[in-house]
């Protein structure tokens, strides 16, 4: 015999508020309509629900151990709602995000890290890949979201692209440096040093070349190339080598003390790192969510960062 879920969520609002007209109350229904309700479930059963003659109500056995189903199916529906409401305002769900590698790892991946201590239920999807590539994949539907250094102009239609950062390099080296040591830098100085190379199809390493170009640097030592940035930290942090790095990405890192940046001022790419999404209006709560939270995050970093800078001597 199946029985409807509701008619024990009834039963157990009888038996726990104590009669009829108080259970009925409880569940905002009228005290006629739960009469009938439990004589009706009574015939189905063929049996009483409660003791007849008796004030107040006494359930029977059999009342009771309905009424325990009736429990937990109330409870289950209260789960059930309160697990639709953190979707809703963006608490659980699932955020696919992607992004260069130098950036997802060495600014983005704290910051996931900050969201999910008061996220927890949010899964977080992460990819690595270039702007034509990310924007392959948000076109496509496998990403909700790409933070990735770009031109905005260059951007086609049907893109959404929020700048979070200026487009901002250094010439970056180990903490123990001996250049950091010196007094004033010229750019002589860095000549005799090798260089570690970001990858081939990085943008980085098109910076690389030109600043190297710029400054005037035409016998460049290569001593390491297309690797990782925990890779390129750690061959950084126990050698002489310099590369160039995003300076958010060695302002992160300055907390564990592996990676400066020397005092040279060089020539900045026509970028900004931002946040690049397809549709904004489609984008779901939790996906909402997070953009919100990395823009807030990014302006407070980037006033961290202006003022970090105004107590370093820049020499051009």
């Amino acid at each position: 015999m199946k029985l409807d879920p509701r008619h024990l969520e009834i039963l157990a609002a009888i038996v726990d508020s104590g009669g009829l007209t108080e259970g009925a109350q409880a569940i905002g229904r009228a005290q006629p309509s739960v009469s009938r309700t439990v004589a009706m479930l009574e015939a189905r059963i063929g049996a009483p629900l409660f003791d007849k003659n008796k004030r107040p109500l006494v359930p029977t056995e059999l009342c009771l151990s309905l009424a325990g189903e009736g429990r937990r199916i109330l409870a289950a529906g209260n789960t059930a709602s309160a697990i639709v409401a953190t979707f809703r305002t963006g608490h659980r769900g699932m955020v696919r995000i992607g992004g260069t590698p130098v950036f997802m790892d060495g600014v983005i991946s704290t910051l996931i890290a900050e969201f999910q201590q008061n996220h927890p239920q949010v899964r977080i999807e992460q990819s690595y890949g270039y702007v034509p590539e990310l924007m392959h994949q948000l076109v496509a539907g496998r990403l909700d979201v790409a933070i990735c250094p770009t031109n905005p102009a260059a951007l086609p239609q049907g893109f959404q692209f929020v700048p979070v950062l200026p487009g901002r390099n250094v010439i970056a080296c180990g903490s123990h440096h001996p250049l950091l040591r010196k007094g004033p830098l010229r750019l002589a100085d860095i000549a005799p040093y090798p260089w570690i190379a970001p990858p081939a199809s990085s943008p980085l390493y098109e910076d690389m070349r030109h600043i190297l170009r710029d400054i005037g640097v035409n016998d460049t030592r290569i001593s390491f190339s297309g690797g990782t940035l925990a890779s390129m930290t750690a061959i950084l942090s126990n050698s002489d080598a310099l590369t160039v790095l995003p300076y958010s990405v060695v302002f992160m890192a300055r907390r564990q003390r592996v990676l400066a940046a020397l005092s040279i001022r060089i020539g900045h790419p026509e970028r900004m790192l931002g946040i690049l999404t397809g549709d904004a209006e489609a984008a779901n709560p939790t996906v909402r969510r997070f953009r919100r939270f990395i823009e807030t995050e990014f302006g407070n970093l980037s006033r961290v960062i202006q003022q970090h800078e105004q107590n370093t001597v820049w020499r051009d």
